[in-house]
């Protein structure tokens, strides 16, 4: 007996765009099929947009399978075609939604056989990637190399990664990215070779690899087939976060699209700031030279922030020269005016910021959570987490560890606590695994005999007396920290910020380059704590300090009413997409934000102030934007900070902020 299962026509427009949608974003969804790009402004309700544009395609008559949407994260997807449900009343699992990777993985189960895969090929996740590259390194030798040591599989890994994505020679991404290394990029390629055959002959691939094979299907004149056959299996294209995608991303919507041209395209070239991992403006930028035909619609109405806040944003982003210009309109009444806020130095900025959190959270009702401060780099936030741990103001770090708690953070202190104590094993350990050629064992053996010195015996002279026992890499280390202690030794870093320097230079710069693909910003960090250290009159001092506010730093957290309501701290990078009621932006000096070396080419510059946009359109009610006038310096007098560019450029009729003056009120006998 046969029993058959009817499918249900979905209902016609069970739902109203005049009243659920505004006139921009009825417009999106009503348009006529077609190439498409929408810029979607900061709180437009882009997703909402994108989610009735799918529901109206199926309402009009267009079979779920038929639908290719792209999102940046499967959940998004989900939320998209779970709303897409709620309005139609349908079964929407057989839309192929979800990441570019998600749907490359679909598609190579299918149709990988054609470049050799089995449909149940296995999919590499970063560590086990790392672990075979590993592997080839060290069938090639390269593992063994001790004067200049090769990349890291992590390091290298992510070049390989770069590669692929940006669709440009390995060679020219470690030139531009890891420029010290260029000297070793035949024999980075050839690991690359080996890499891609080992993975080929164990038929598994990793994530890089399902864009790429997908994109190869599509590409390759052997596979013009497959191509039409995958072409054909869709009759729209829909692809959110637009700005985000790099050079292959790009390509594949193109591709995907090209022979029924419904490609619609969802995202803000103002919030593109994702160029160090590899997105490509010009994909956004560029739209109209790929799809001359194409039609832009704007969505500008934002339900997120006060008039003044879009006020200063729009003024802003109005001086990058490279943009789809739009300008933000505000639903919500008027609210306060943006605050410039001058304070004498970084100690005062986390004092402003820890006092007026307080403020807003007592006075005002707001919990913490509902609180953010942004920063271009981690580093920005370490005087604040200070005074936030004394103040005992419970913070959370957006995706992130603690500044005091990272690894580099942490490795280069236990230079310091060695220093200071050499009985102190555990320090030995975390410093000697970080040269070449020591390992685990070898470690705690160094450890021990220098915890076991005779008091009075230099750690230096121990030192030379292993590095005599040793062979290979692991003597050539010992006798170089012999050298590095040396230095340490000397009475000219008795400072802790200049002993911190001497270990990046001697060492610790070096292992970076090496074994982080942002080694760039470790550096900067490490420069930070230097700074930070120099208000210290020794490493003891320093040393005990670090340990108090790590210990009240945890006290903090368990003593809170809520455990979860605590401050937001985050870089902007981190923050793009979300929204809190008061946000707060450190560090608006120039050369710090925007960045120094992003003055150098007028492409650098305008992301950076994207960034800045990006940061301002997160605060919906309260925005704060704060800068140092004065930073200290280890080898000489202080310097005179100027204020960013971004806000000097913006400060002209009509004013768009407030400027605060900032008075020090001494505390009453009581008080002390």
């Amino acid at each position: 007996m046969k029993y058959v299962i009817k499918q249900v026509a979905p209902r016609r427009q069970p739902f109203d765009l005049t009243h659920d949608l505004n006139p921009q974003q009825r417009a999106v969804v009503e348009a006529p099929a077609g190439e498409i790009l929408v810029l979607a402004g900061a709180g437009t309700g882009k997703t909402r947009t994108l989610t009735y544009r799918v529901a109206r395609l199926v309402a009009g008559g267009v079979s779920p399978e038929r639908i290719l949407l792209v999102t940046f994260t499967n959940r998004a997807a989900r939320e998209m075609t779970a709303r897409v449900e709620e309005l139609l009343g349908i079964d929407m699992r057989k839309a192929s939604a979800g990441t570019f990777h998600h749907m490359g993985n679909r598609i190579l189960r299918r149709m990988g056989h054609a470049l050799g895969l089995s449909p149940s090929f296995g999919i590499l996740d970063p560590e086990d990637a790392r672990t075979l590259l590993a592997g080839v390194i060290a069938e090639q030798g390269l593992a063994q190399l001790s004067r200049k040591r090769f990349p890291t599989p992590k390091v290298l890994a992510n070049l390989i990664s770069l590669a692929s994505g940006t669709r440009r020679p390995l060679a020219k991404v470690i030139e531009e990215h890891k420029l010290k290394l260029l000297d070793q990029a035949p024999m980075m390629e050839a690991v690359a070779k080996g890499y891609a055959e080992r993975k080929r002959a164990m038929n598994l691939v990793d994530f890089d690899d399902l864009l790429g094979l997908w994109a190869l299907l599509l590409e390759d004149p052997e596979h013009r087939a497959i191509a039409d056959e995958l072409r054909a299996s869709y009759d729209h294209v829909l692809v959110d976060e637009y700005q985000d995608i790099n050079a292959l991303q790009g390509a594949l919507c193109d591709q995907m699209a090209a022979n029924h041209g419904s490609l619609i395209c969802v995202g803000d070239d103002a919030q593109s700031i994702y160029s160090f991992r590899g997105a490509d403006f010009t994909q956004i930028s560029h739209f109209m030279v790929r799809h001359p035909k194409a039609q832009i619609l704007k969505l500008t109405v934002n339900y997120r922030s006060t008039p003044e806040i879009l006020a200063l944003s729009n003024r802003s982003i109005a001086h990058n020269r490279n943009q789809h210009r739009k300008e933000l309109q505000a639903v919500k009444p008027s609210g306060h005016v943006p605050a410039v806020i001058p304070l004498r130095d970084v100690y005062q900025q986390a004092e402003l910021v820890a006092q007026r959190v307080l403020e807003l959270h007592h006075e005002q009702n707001l919990p913490l959570s509902r609180i953010a401060v942004l920063y271009r780099n981690h580093a920005h936030s370490l005087e604040l987490q200070v005074e936030l741990t004394r103040r005992q103001i419970p913070f959370a770090v957006r995706s992130g560890l603690r500044f005091f708690e990272q690894a580099h953070i942490k490795d280069v202190v236990a230079y310091l606590r060695a220093r200071q104590n050499p009985q102190d094993s555990l320090a030995w350990i975390r410093l000697l695994r970080l040269w070449p050629g020591i390992g685990s064992q070898t470690a705690e053996r160094l450890a021990d005999a220098l915890a076991a010195a005779p008091a009075g015996t230099a750690s230096r002279e121990v030192l030379l007396e292993q590095a005599k026992a040793a062979k290979g890499r692991a003597k050539t280390a010992i006798t170089r920290l012999a050298e590095l202690w040396q230095h340490l030794s000397d009475p000219t870093s008795a400072s802790p910020g200049d002993a911190i320097r001497k270990v990046v230079e001697g060492h610790y710069a070096e292992y970076a380059e090496r074994t982080f693909p942002n080694a760039q910003t470790r550096k900067e960090d490490l420069e930070q704590l230097a700074s930070y250290a120099e208000r210290f009159g020794d490493v003891d001092e320093f040393l005990g300090e670090l340990s108090l506010i790590q210990g009240m730093s945890a006290e903090n957290v368990l003593a809170a009413n809520d455990p979860d309501d605590m401050l937001v701290l985050s870089t902007i990078h981190q923050a793009k997409g979300l929204e809190w009621p008061v946000a707060f932006v450190l560090w608006l000096s120039e050369g710090r934000f925007p960045m120094a070396s992003s003055l150098r080419l007028p492409k650098d510059e305008e992301e950076e102030r994207r960034l800045f946009y990006v940061a301002s359109t997160r605060a919906a009610d309260e925005l704060y934007l704060c800068y140092p006038m004065i930073e200290e310096a280890h080898d000489g007098p202080s310097h005179i900070l100027r204020p960013s560019r971004f806000l000097t450029e913006i400060d002209h009729a009509p004013p768009v902020f407030e400027r605060w003056e900032i008075e020090e009120q001494p505390l009453d006998e009581g008080d002390a």
